[in-house]
């Protein structure tokens, strides 16, 4: 073989154990964000997804707390006597602490969200660390409970979340029903529909407390909805901790 295309081979074996070594390193780190696709988390990570007590359904809520839009849901559950969880971005809660407070002091269980809305895996691990230790000292020092579970942005994991959140003592949390109130013309009982195709005793139910004007509305209307048809199915609602095993 002609040297220079010894130097080719070896260039190209380089490349592809370079290509293999790297491929490596984004499957360590991102990998766990597979849990984010609905049936692989439901079929494999159960527990992960938010699977409880058959006789329960947790409601839970991202993205908060918003001083335009969140205490019209907690008007609603008190209304309706439902605890549910509130899963909180700490720049959300660093520009409403008292609203924060009084979701807590109302009886409802606070969950971390990150401090920014950032599809996790695209971090550095230092960033993620960073992200998730903030928020989560934000949440228990303006609450006064320290929080335990997290719910990671867009429902995808990295590596180094997984690694910080046990480190913070927080149990990873993500969703086995949504609403989708974000897609163009939402309404409530489009809302309602979106959560009914997977509404099941033991599901996690995923709404957002705020959002673009619209959104947040269709999801407000849809939480009676959703109220009257467990009520109907003979379901218990309230927040993670309610269902079993957690």
């Amino acid at each position: 073989m002609m040297p220079g295309a010894v130097n080719r081979q070896a260039g190209r074996r380089a490349a592809i154990l370079a290509g293999s070594v790297a491929a490596g390193l984004a499957i360590a780190h991102a990998g766990p964000g597979l849990a984010g696709l609905r049936p692989v988390r439901m079929l494999a990570f159960r527990r992960l997804a938010g699977q409880g007590d058959p006789g329960h359904v947790a409601l839970t809520f991202d993205d908060g707390p918003d001083p335009g839009s969140t205490p019209e849901f907690a008007r609603v559950l008190t209304e309706r006597e439902v605890h549910a969880t509130f899963f909180m971005l700490g720049s959300m809660v660093a520009k409403a602490p008292g609203l924060a407070a009084e979701i807590a002091a109302a009886g409802h269980e606070v969950g971390v969200h990150g401090w920014e809305h950032r599809y996790l895996p695209a971090r550095t691990p230092g960033a993620t660390r960073s992200d998730l230790i903030r928020a989560t000292e934000l949440i228990a020092s303006v609450t006064g409970t320290r929080p335990r579970l997290f719910r990671p942005p867009y429902g995808v994991l990295s590596g180094p979340a997984l690694l910080t959140a046990r480190e913070l003592g927080l149990t990873p949390v993500l969703w086995g029903a949504w609403g989708r109130e974000w897609t163009a013309g939402a309404t409530s009982v489009s809302v309602l529909q979106a959560l009914l195709s997977g509404l099941d005793g033991g599901v996690t139910v995923l709404l957002h407390d705020c959002g673009s004007p619209g959104a947040w509305q269709a999801a407000l209307g849809a939480v009676p909805l959703l109220l009257d048809e467990c009520e109907r199915r003979g379901l218990t609602v309230g927040p993670v901790s309610e269902h079993s095993g957690r």
